[in-house]
């Protein structure tokens, strides 16, 4: 889970998974190649993640780990972590599996139900199950170095991989790459566009760039077992809110990930706007500590009013268009009224 999981080896699952299963998987997806064209079988539609006749024949593509060959236009899609899901949902294929932050979690639930429909889990995110994903007879799958660096042999011999280095960031970029590996470039060009308009939109409803500038916008974290996160400006949501233009108080805009405060360190979460999250058990967390203590309470956002509960699954793991459109959506709706 992107800003709380560990990434996470699974040699044992690894292990589970004989050389007949893998050798199996590689013969159905050489099957399924030729008696489809390339498109990873016949008679599928969108909703089953690709468009019958949509392409055919192949294309290499360079990614973290090197270069693989892809289907032209990608049919059965395996996703392993959020920003990829939210890529393919976004660029208009539904991913025959993907995984889950939590092993009986849901998929992300910011994203249309609809478009999740026939989607299988896979394991959870830096664990998926290669047995799995090997049975959904993938024709691509996608990731990034984070989360299964470790296992891109075992992953590339089932389907082609493409890794990208780490999410966060660089989610622009690496929807860029999705899509290249997906065929689906001008869905992402699109994409790009529209996000770019509403935050345009959005700065125009802040009063212009001038306003929007002085006003300094946090994102806290409250994670249960671990210290409270102040996000800084090399984060997905850091990155959301340079694109608007929003200020940033001064202890937080600075490029890394995160800073931890302690409930005796809340003076360190000063600022006119606060955002926040909570991941976990929330009663295993700092919040209510913080949150009832004085320290909280004497915040200039707080006495004004401008506190805002937000979902952790879209803010923290909705790396992608159609995630952060909606938390620009969620920003507007907070700040513009």
């Amino acid at each position: 889970m992107p800003h709380a999981l560990t990434p996470t080896t699974s040699a044992s699952r690894a292990a589970a998974l004989t050389r007949r299963t893998l050798l199996a998987a590689v013969s159905g997806l050489a099957l399924a190649a030729c008696t489809s064209g390339g498109s990873g079988g016949s008679g599928r539609s969108d909703a089953q993640g690709g468009t019958p006749g949509a392409g055919t024949g192949t294309r290499t593509v360079r990614h973290a780990r090197g270069e693989s060959t892809v289907p032209a236009r990608a049919a059965r899609v395996v996703v392993l972590d959020t920003d990829a899901l939210d890529s393919a949902v976004t660029l208009g294929v539904t991913p025959v599996g993907a995984t889950t932050v939590a092993e009986g979690a849901a998929l992300s639930g910011y994203l249309p139900a609809a478009r999740l429909a026939g989607t299988k889990a896979v394991g959870t995110i830096g664990q998926p199950s290669l047995e799995a994903v090997a049975a959904l007879r993938p024709d691509l799958i996608l990731s990034n170095q984070v989360r299964d660096d470790k296992r891109y042999d075992e992953l590339s011999k089932i389907a082609p991989t493409v890794l990208t280095r780490t999410t966060g960031p660089a989610w622009k970029e690496n929807v860029r790459l999705h899509a290249e590996a997906l065929g689906r470039q001008s869905e992402a060009a699109a994409a790009e566009a529209a996000y770019r308009a509403k935050a345009a939109d959005l700065v125009a409803a802040l009063g212009g760039p001038e306003k929007a500038a002085a006003t300094k916008v946090e994102m806290a974290r409250f994670l249960a077992g671990a210290p409270t996160r102040l996000y800084l400006n090399d984060t997905f949501i850091g990155s959301v809110l340079k694109d608007v233009g929003l200020g940033r108080p001064a202890n937080q805009d600075k490029a890394g990930f995160s800073m931890e405060i302690s409930p005796e360190q809340v003076d360190q979460a000063a600022a006119d706007v606060i955002f926040y999250s909570v991941y976990g058990d929330a009663a295993k967390s700092d919040r209510a500590k913080i949150m009832e203590g004085s320290l909280w309470k004497n915040l200039d956002a707080v006495r004004r009013g401008r506190v805002y509960p937000v979902d952790d699954g879209l803010w923290m793991l909705g790396i992608g268009y159609t995630g952060a459109g909606m938390i620009l959506d969620q920003i507007r709706r907070s700040l513009a009224g």
